[in-house]
């Protein structure tokens, strides 16, 4: 396997450490069954879904973002005092201010931290991961904690069966770190590619409850506030465009996809995953998956992969993972990461 060189005249990013929380609610295909005309099979055939995490009543996404954090920054063996930056990736903040990474801080004590969230729907914490190595690269922060958090239950229509039986709750966190003069450490994020194309926005997008459409008495019925998706055009640009991500992504680092290790998808659709590993060619033995139990998470899908992945032993020293996610906006990111 071809190991990506590296400078020694430059520092690298690496992932110190990463930590993921769930929520103890587990909301199955056959609880949905009595909630909305659907079935076990026509969720299963469709999505690959089995069940996801339901957060508890009064549970915010930044309660379940600093269960997180803190799981994360004990397998990195930092304190809070360590952090000089927090990013949050979330569709679903607390509230519209102040920003959800603000309140994460608070929560965990990182008083030496800034912190700011990152909108890029399920791409989000990919991209927030490159703005913290950034920032690591400049020099001007040396320990980030960065975290996709969602509590889309709260954005779910639950009377509508084509998109309900998609999402989840749930968080995960990695914290990045400044090594200097190219030390070769595991978890080195060697290269990223990021995407946009707003001419898409409408075909995945919560279109009421912004500035631009504020829900008042008279749209209140209309469930604006929700989820709104275009499934098979969502699909059709989601294929191609994490495909080519990954094609980039694995180029810049001077690598094939016959070199990864493990390919870590955004979690949204069997469908999709399968796709995907079939033409970049990674077989579905060297693809990560865990769809099935906890459903779409958006920005929190990838860092909980890849903190089981870690957990369960199936990264290990020298392994080369791509990461590759894609969401409404549209955005698309892939990462190379050597562990």
């Amino acid at each position: 396997m071809t190991t990506p060189p590296i400078d020694p005249d430059f520092c690298v990013t690496t992932i110190a450490g990463t930590g993921s929380y769930l929520p103890e609610r587990i909301l199955t295909n056959a609880d949905l069954q009595h909630m909305v005309d659907t079935s076990d099979e026509w969720i299963t055939t469709r999505t690959g879904i089995k069940e996801r995490r339901i957060a508890a009543e009064g549970q915010s996404t930044s309660d379940m973002a600093a269960e997180a954090a803190r799981r994360a920054m004990e397998s990195a063996n930092v304190t809070a005092d360590d952090l000089d930056l927090i990013i949050v990736a979330t569709v679903s903040p607390d509230m519209f201010f102040p920003a959800t990474a603000c309140l994460v801080q608070d929560k965990i004590g990182a008083r030496n931290a800034i912190a700011f969230d990152i909108s890029a729907a399920c791409s989000g914490f990919l991209f927030a991961m490159q703005v913290a190595r950034h920032f690591i690269n400049t020099g001007n922060r040396r320990t980030v904690l960065v975290i996709g958090a969602e509590k889309l239950s709260s954005l779910v229509n639950w009377d509508d069966r084509n998109t309900c039986v998609l999402f989840g709750d749930g968080a995960g966190a990695a914290v990045l770190k400044r090594i200097d003069n190219g030390g070769d450490q595991p978890g080195r994020v060697v290269s990223t590619v990021m995407g946009t194309d707003g001419s898409l926005a409408h075909l995945l997008r919560v279109p009421g409850g912004g500035a631009a459409c504020p829900i008042t008495p008279d749209n209140a019925d209309q469930r604006l506030n929700t989820i709104h998706m275009e499934g098979r055009e969502t699909f059709k640009h989601a294929v191609t465009r994490m495909c080519h991500a990954s094609e980039e992504a694995l180029a810049k680092a001077g690598l094939k996809a016959s070199d990864v290790t493990l390919l870590i998808p955004h979690q949204a659709n069997h469908r999709i995953i399968s796709a995907i590993g079939e033409r970049l060619g990674v077989p579905a033995e060297r693809t990560f998956v865990n769809l099935d139990r906890y459903g779409n998470t958006s920005a929190a899908t990838i860092p909980i992969a890849l903190d089981e992945a870690r957990r369960s032993g199936r990264l290990k020293r020298g392994d080369i993972v791509l990461l590759v996610a894609f969401g409404g906006g549209f955005t698309w990111a892939s990462s190379v990461i050597a562990w």
